[in-house]
């Protein structure tokens, strides 16, 4: 691993409630990377995480605003550094390995360096149905930008100086890291995943993800980037959805016309027409927004470019 040795590498700890296990998170990550500044930005706990990380020796900057896209978005937006670690309070991911996960950044190999958890985890790790939910969610954000990812979702990633200037952070919750890759992958920046274990919360430590609410944000985060980035694959699957119903519709208004020539099914024929004419429309919609988004990721690329090659 290759860096100037004054480069500055900072941790960034988002958190929420953590005091049974930040102390040893930070006191795990100094011992592993001494030379890293560790900043935790707690979210409005209600405990003493923000006191306990002071004692151990971490900056603290409280972000009152609720919810981790915005803390991530804050992270961003506060802190300046040459090369950025991500990792969660919550003592899950091992700091014995960041230099592992920082090494392709540091290299200049990749952009963004996503710790893989789902090669080496416990029966304890997740819930039941987000192990589902994240091989889901890969599935179609693998098929959308024809990538090979293995975890979408991981909280567990190192940055470079130029992907944290670069890239926007919209959402507010747990899809922001569906977000961060999906909007990475559509820049153009380089991912490389390192698979590392992935450990149970310690007992007492409570877990702040709801499944089903999160997952439900997460699909949509993915269909309103899809709709912006792949216009043509969203509004084309829904003009073909459109289309079926149309010609379903059609079919019973073809049979009645052929049984005694004469349109009996008036309502139905006006509905499968409808439904016709939205499939037609919604496809247009779909390759106008195509044109225009291709040409305005084009002109960012080059407007990106140009400011970082001063």
């Amino acid at each position: 691993m290759s860096s100037d040795p004054k480069s500055r590498i900072v941790v960034l700890i988002p958190c929420l409630n953590e005091e049974i296990t930040i102390g040893k998170v930070i006191r795990d990550f100094q011992a592993a990377i001494p030379e890293a500044e560790i900043i935790v930005f707690d979210n409005n706990s209600t405990d003493r995480t923000a006191a306990i990380a002071l004692e151990s020796g971490a900056k603290v900057i409280t972000e009152p605003r609720p919810g981790k896209g915005y803390v991530v978005s804050s992270m961003f937006r506060k802190v300046d550094a040459d090369y950025y670690v991500l990792v969660d309070g919550d003592d899950t991911y091992s700091a014995e390995h960041v230099r592992k996960l920082l090494e392709p950044v540091m290299d200049e190999r990749a952009d963004m360096v996503v710790g893989a958890r789902l090669a080496e985890y416990t029966d304890k790790s997740f819930r039941p149905l987000h192990v589902f939910g994240n091989n889901l969610v890969r599935r179609l954000v693998n098929w959308i930008f024809d990538n090979k990812l293995t975890d979408i979702m991981s909280g567990y990633r190192a940055y470079s100086r130029e992907l944290v200037q670069s890239i926007p952070i919209l959402s507010s919750g747990f899809e922001v890291e569906t977000e961060m890759t999906i909007r990475i992958l559509d820049y153009g920046f380089r991912i490389e995943e390192v698979p590392l274990p992935y450990r149970e919360r310690p007992e007492g430590s409570v877990s702040k993800l709801r499944t089903f609410h999160d997952g439900i944000r997460v699909l949509a985060e993915i269909a309103k980037i899809a709709k912006a980035y792949k216009p043509l694959t969203f509004f084309g699957l829904i003009g073909l959805a459109f289309f079926f119903a149309g010609g379903i519709s059609g079919i019973w208004v073809i049979l009645d016309y052929l049984e005694d020539e004469y349109v009996n099914k008036v309502p139905t024929a006006i509905l499968a027409t409808g439904l016709m004419l939205l499939g037609f429309g919604s496809v247009g919609i779909g390759i106008l927004l195509n044109t225009i988004s291709y040409r305005f990721r084009e002109n960012m690329r080059l407007i990106n470019k140009m400011i970082h090659s001063r």
